[in-house]
Order: C-alpha cells, then sequence, then structure tokens
C-alpha cells in the first residue's frame, strides 16, 4: 500500500486525508471493516481509516501528522505502555510483525490489534508500520451466546437423562417387581425423554450449521397446502379437535422446490407454537406472493395466526434471537431461531405481527426455488 504524502504550504508535511486513504490498488482504508493506521519511517500517522476512528473514538484529522504512540496510546493489560515496550523501530531487525493480542485504549477499551513491520530490505529500517485494529465486543458477544446455548443446552439434557438412566437402572434391578403395566410406562417414559434427547441434539447441529452457512438444502417439489394438511391431522389424532384449525390454500399455487424435510421442521415449530401459546381458531393460510428472492417473480406465502393474546410490542424484535421463549417458560428458546436460518437458507423471508383477531401471526415467504434445469 501506497500513500501519498502532501508539500502544500500549511500543511507540515503531514498528508491529506484524501492522499492518505488512497491506495495504488484503488482499495479505499474507509471500506475495511478492521482498523487500519500506518505510521511511516519516522513514526508519524499517514493513515487512519474510518474505522480505526470508531474503534478509538479519535478523528482522522487528530490523528494524522501524530506519532504513533500519541496517536494510538495502547497499554498491554499490565499497565504498560505498549509501543515503549515493543519498541518496533529501535528493536530487533528481524521482527517484522507483532502478533494479535488484546491491548487497551485510553478509558479501558479493549481492542484486538496486530502490527506488521514493513521493511525495504531484509534486516533494514522499518519504513513503515501498518497497525489493525479490532473490536473485541463482537467476540464476546459470540462467545457468550455460545456460552449460554451450552448451558441451556446442558440443562435441558440434564432432566431427560436423569430420567432415561433412573427407569432403566430400576427395570434392570427390579424388572420381576413390576407388572406389565408398570414396565410398559416406565419404558414409554424412556421412549420420550430419548426422543427429546434427539431432538436437542438435532437444534444443536441445525444451529451450528446455521451459523456456518452450511445449512444442507435437498431441494424437492413441495405441495405446500398438503403438507400443512398432515400436520394438521397429527393434531387431530393426537387429541386436538378438528374445529380448531382453520387451513385455507389459494390456488393454483406456484411450483415449489424446497427442502421436505425442512419444511416440516418449520410448519412443525410455527404449528406448536400457535397451539401451546395461542388460543382459539388456529388460521393457516397457503397462497401465491411476490418472490422474495429478486429475478424471480412467484414464490409461495404461508401465515400462521391465532387468537390468543399475542406477542407484546416490545418483543417482536427479539422473537427470532436465540433463547427467546416469551412469557412462558419451557423449551429451549431455540425454535424460532432455527427457523428463521431455514427460511433464510431458502433464498426468504420470515415476520411477526400481531393477527387480525389479537394473537400472534407468523408469515413466511418462500422463493419458487425452480432449480435451473428446468428453467
Amino acid at each position: 500500500m501506497t500513500v501519498g504524502t502532501s508539500s502544500a504550504p500549511g500543511a507540515r508535511g503531514v498528508p491529506r486525508p484524501s492522499e492518505a486513504r488512497h491506495d495504488d490498488l484503488g482499495i479505499d482504508p474507509d471500506e475495511l471493516a478492521d482498523g487500519l493506521v500506518i505510521a511511516d519511517e519516522h513514526g508519524q500517522v499517514v493513515c487512519f481509516n474510518a474505522a480505526a476512528e470508531r474503534i478509538t473514538s479519535v478523528a482522522a484529522s487528530d490523528a494524522l501528522g501524530q506519532r504513533l504512540e500519541k496517536a494510538l496510546p495502547l497499554e498491554d493489560l499490565e499497565g504498560r505502555r505498549w509501543w515503549q515496550l515493543t519498541d518496533p523501530y529501535g528493536g530487533l531487525a528481524i521482527r517484522v510483525r507483532q502478533p494479535e493480542r488484546n491491548l487497551l485504549l485510553p478509558g479501558g477499551h479493549e481492542v484486538l490489534v496486530t502490527a506488521r513491520y514493513v521493511r525495504t530490505e531484509p534486516l533494514g529500517p522499518v519504513r513503515r508500520v501498518v497497525v489493525s485494529l479490532r473490536d473485541t465486543e463482537a467476540r464476546r458477544r459470540t462467545e457468550r451466546s455460545h456460552a449460554e446455548l451450552i448451558a441451556t443446552v446442558a440443562h435441558e439434557l440434564r432432566s431427560p437423562l436423569t430420567s432415561v438412566k433412573g427407569f432403566t437402572a430400576t427395570l434392570l434391578a427390579k424388572w420381576e417387581r413390576f407388572t406389565d403395566d408398570q414396565k410398559r410406562l416406565m419404558l414409554e417414559t424412556v421412549d420420550a425423554d430419548a426422543n427429546r434427547v434427539t431432538r436437542l441434539i438435532a437444534e444443536l447441529l441445525d444451529i451450528s450449521r446455521i451459523d456456518s452457512g452450511r445449512l444442507e438444502l435437498r431441494r424437492q417439489p413441495v405441495d405446500m397446502g398438503a403438507a400443512v394438511g398432515r400436520h394438521i391431522q397429527a393434531y387431530v389424532a393426537a387429541g386436538q379437535t378438528a374445529d380448531r384449525f382453520l387451513l385455507r390454500v389459494e390456488q393454483p399455487l406456484p411450483d415449489l422446490w424446497a427442502d421436505p424435510d425442512k419444511v416440516d421442521q418449520v410448519l412443525s415449530n410455527l404449528l406448536e407454537n400457535a397451539v401451546r401459546h395461542g388460543e382459539g381458531t388456529v388460521t393457516i393460510d397457503v397462497t401465491a406472493s411476490a418472490s422474495p428472492r429478486e429475478g424471480e417473480e412467484t414464490g409461495t406465502s404461508v401465515t400462521v395466526s391465532d387468537e390468543g393474546p399475542g406477542i407484546p410490542e416490545e418483543s417482536m424484535n427479539r422473537v427470532f434471537t436465540r433463547f427467546w421463549r416469551g412469557s412462558k417458560r419451557g423449551g429451549t428458546g431455540l425454535g424460532l431461531y432455527i427457523v428463521k436460518g431455514i427460511v433464510e437458507a431458502h433464498g426468504g423471508t420470515i415476520t411477526v405481527g400481531r393477527a387480525p383477531g389479537g394473537g400472534a401471526e407468523f408469515r413466511f415467504m418462500l422463493p419458487v426455488g425452480t432449480p435451473a434445469y428446468l428453467q
């Protein structure tokens, strides 16, 4: 990277900001996500990009032309002045970089810093010090989120595993003392708890794939109306009254190509929320809609609404975040986060609002997703 300098009167050898941000490759340092600070062979700052301004709360106009240690007064976690400690211009001639480490800005603001020493020849003097700055807050949030996920899943796993262990140990030790009905009840409980553990593990795998962008989709033709109908039939078979559900399917619907298992996962979660937390009739509307993906004209929209108390307005923007459980506790609070990840992996969108009857209304839209070889 070559940084221009100014010799205009009154500039005191300080590069103009427009020149200090110029790159021979046409890359503007202000477009970089990380903070970039460059000092010349004299230790004066010649580049201070927008991200560095944001991270340090120092204006580029104040930093340019200043000594590096003044413009960027870093300390290590033991309170030692970093530039005096490392001495980039007078230290060992074999050094070419400083690895990433946590350092402190004035006021105790923690940042991740890496530095590179640019020499025109091996063992020659340092011609430039290039410093990269990253805010630690995003990393802290990620670490906190991972810690919360582990704690939540560990808590949710403890109960079913304790039950499985207790019942199997009891059956093995005292098999002959129980009647067939008692054994069946215990084994059914073990089976239900094993299914619960399986679901939790599946949720963990889904979150891992969503967060890493590795959620695989196996697209096939999907009849959305029939898929919703199967879920309703399962609820009726499990004891819900048939008039609890109202399914309205607009015809004709566009041919939808999606992952049927993932679509079932989305429908299962939204319908379960409506049945468990809502009241009155659960209405499901399946309609054709404008595609949420650019370049496609049509898509499929599914709206699930109930007549319960709904979701408080102040919670609307947190519904699809991890661990959101609403007013009723129970579960991991990961279901809607996974639903949003699945819908977005299909190129779709999902929203939440208030239904006409006052309850919650979830609406997701999927592009038709027609494979290229069929177009």
